[in-house]
């Protein structure tokens, strides 16, 4: 790919709107590749592959773009792949040095990776309670956080870690998803 920012992606990508694939490993992909297309007038031709370690075999890099970031990270760093942002808010620890999408310009192309535990409805609140304090133990384990940090994903702040607080999260990437997905089309396979 001759773009070395963002910016001149984009405009590659307008340029040669027929010359561009997508490597689709996830639905998550799938929805981050179609906003971004969205946000910036792009279009790929999205190819789907049946998971995140195999684009990085046998995709034509000069011609494909990739929107997962913590399995694409050592090839990144290896200089056999570029990356021209993060779609999380704020910068990645394991990658302070590549831009987010909003300080570029794409505050619309936030989106991050994230697990949550959920009970069937109608769990009492003890039991919730019991199981939310022994993931926010977990959490705080150094050996967890480390592990989690080398993989790329980011730790919520204590106060998102909430059954309250993943509702909301629930909810929030619900509205903002959806529309995504009846424009584009993406259906469940």
């Amino acid at each position: 790919m001759p773009a070395n920012d963002l910016k001149e992606l984009i405009g590659w990508l307008k340029a040669n709107p027929d010359k561009a694939s997508a490597a689709i490993v996830t639905v998550g992909v799938h929805l981050v590749t179609a906003l971004f297309a969205k946000e910036t007038g792009t279009q790929f031709a999205m190819v789907p592959y049946r998971g995140t370690a195999r684009p990085c075999k046998t995709w034509s890099p000069a011609k494909s773009t990739s929107f997962d970031l913590p399995v694409q990270l050592p090839l990144m760093r290896a200089g056999s792949i570029k990356a021209y942002a993060v779609t999380s808010e704020a910068r990645l620890a394991t990658a302070s040095d590549i831009p987010t999408a909003g300080e570029q310009g794409l505050p619309a192309l936030t989106s991050s990776t994230w697990f949550g535990f959920f009970a069937p409805k109608g769990t009492p609140a003890d039991i919730v309670a019991k199981l939310n304090a022994a993931a926010v133990g977990a959490l705080d384990d150094p050996a967890v956080r480390s592990r989690f940090i080398a993989l790329g994903l980011e730790i919520f702040p204590r106060e998102r870690q909430t059954p309250e607080a993943l509702g909301a999260l629930v909810k929030a990437d619900a509205a903002k998803w959806w529309p995504i997905i009846r424009e584009s089309g993406i259906k469940m396979e």
